[in-house]
């Protein structure tokens, strides 16, 4: 009898780590305190890691993002999956979906270290192409509300070259800016508002008391997830949509988030 059970519990963890939970997409929001934003709701969304099979769920995560009215939607980079081009759903296909969001604003990302593996020009083209904007060591601004916000973007740490200087060249505050990896804000010495970075997952496997397996960062648990404050800077890390190495999610749900700044 205890042998039935615990075949049948560990039957119902597999289906819920390889089905359920990383479907369970969700919306974590967080309010942020500064005046010189106050007012802008924007939306981040990053790692969305679209395999073959994943176009409901990207479909499911663009109409997600609309259903946020946003002021303005940004992302974070990791459009495809794995390491070649035959692991994942065509970046064609991917940035045709994510033509759909919905904004008043260009919508403006970062390239990740997956989007660079499988080809970083050739997705940036793709991206461009279908409207979305992608910042490589460049800066733009929009005016929203009647305020000027610049949103800088850098390369990615581990596959391309971030110049924080370029990035932020001719820039003045508020200034939002995209990094794939967290492990950006130690090198920061310019002003910026707010950081918004992906890459962690949240640790996608988090195991309770003891925490996650792995984490793909530098500084460890302190740039796993969620609102951060270090060194007089605010960054926003999200735990991402999609899922690398092991198509796994464990008490480490995929969101989106929406940033309200007051």
């Amino acid at each position: 009898m205890i042998k039935i059970i615990l075949a049948l519990i560990s039957l119902f963890l597999l289906i819920w780590v390889f089905k359920i939970e990383p479907s369970m997409l969700t919306v974590k929001e967080y309010r942020v305190k500064d005046e010189k934003l106050a007012g802008l709701k924007l939306v981040y969304a990053a790692d969305f890691h679209v395999g073959k099979k994943d176009t409901a769920r990207l479909a499911k995560t663009v109409d997600l993002i609309n259903a946020q009215h946003a002021d303005m939607v940004l992302l974070g980079g990791d459009f495809v999956k794995g390491h070649k081009e035959k692991s994942t759903l065509p970046i064609e296909l991917i940035a045709h979906e994510l033509s759909h969001i919905k904004s008043d604003y260009p919508v403006y990302t970062v390239l990740g270290n997956h989007d660079m593996w499988v080809g970083g020009d050739k997705i940036q083209k793709v991206l461009e192409k279908n409207g979305i904007k992608v910042l490589r060591n460049t800066n733009d601004f929009v005016t929203v509300n009647n305020k000027k916000i610049y949103i800088a973007g850098v390369e990615d740490i581990t596959t391309g070259f971030p110049d924080l200087v370029k990035a932020f060249s001719g820039t003045e505050q508020p200034v939002i800016l995209l990094s794939h990896q967290p492990d950006i804000l130690p090198k920061i010495e310019s002003d910026v508002n707010i950081i918004l970075a992906g890459h962690t997952h949240g640790g996608q496997v988090v195991f309770p008391l003891i925490g996650p397996i792995l984490i793909p960062s530098a500084y460890g648990k302190k740039f796993l997830s969620g609102y951060v404050e270090d060194d007089d800077k605010k960054m926003i890390i999200t735990k991402g949509l999609g899922t690398s190495i092991l198509p796994v999610r464990f008490n480490c749900k995929p969101e989106i988030n929406v940033v309200i700044f007051e």
